[in-house]
């Protein structure tokens, strides 16, 4: 089984941008990505509401942390430490070892190369540093977006389910990528 260490907590850089851990002094800027209906739309979660919703979703980040159980960074620019998006992996099955990658930025860093940047660097540390075999991502298979960064970062399409998901008052469907470490390695 994959054991997990997340402390002393990984701070990672790429060309231009720098993850690092979100803090409570992040709270205005979860807020803006939790509570914006561009951000969160294919996000089937509710709205934040509150700074204190964005608040507790920094605490609950920080304690999967703390408990070696998934990891999330800021997204910040090189010379600007204001989180610009949140990212990382969640779900994950250290038996399987196997993890879920999820990402989100605010909208006016969309269509800057951000968030396939990051994805790579933070595909590079679990594959090469906490030797995770396969990365899920789960996604809308109306967010073209999120599909072209799954692809750029050498996801494959494995299936796409129906009605597998009940939100907001109706079924939506789901599709699955995933990466295997050894077909990471090919693309670096």
């Amino acid at each position: 089984m994959l054991t997990l260490n997340f402390n002393p907590f990984p701070i990672l850089t790429s060309e231009r941008l720098r993850l690092r851990r979100l803090t409570d002094s992040d709270v205005n800027a979860v807020f803006e990505l939790r509570s914006n209906p561009k951000t969160m739309k294919y996000i089937p979660r509710p709205l934040a509401t509150t700074t204190d919703e964005a608040l507790l979703h920094i605490k609950t980040i920080n304690y999967n942390i703390d408990a070696n159980t998934d990891i999330n960074w800021a997204v910040t620019e090189k010379d600007n430490d204001k989180c610009i998006g949140i990212m990382g992996f969640f779900r994950t099955q250290p038996e399987n070892y196997r993890t879920e990658l999820g990402y989100m930025i605010l909208p006016e860093h969309h269509n800057k190369g951000y968030v396939t940047e990051a994805v790579k660097t933070i595909l590079n540390y679990a594959f090469n540093e906490l030797d995770f075999n396969s990365i899920k991502a789960t996604i809308d298979p109306e967010n073209i977006a999120s599909e072209k960064v799954l692809q750029k970062n050498g996801f494959i399409k494995e299936g796409h389910l129906i009605e597998n998901f009940f939100y907001n008052g109706q079924f939506i469907d789901s599709v699955i990528y995933s990466l295997l470490k050894r077909n990471f390695k090919k693309i670096q």
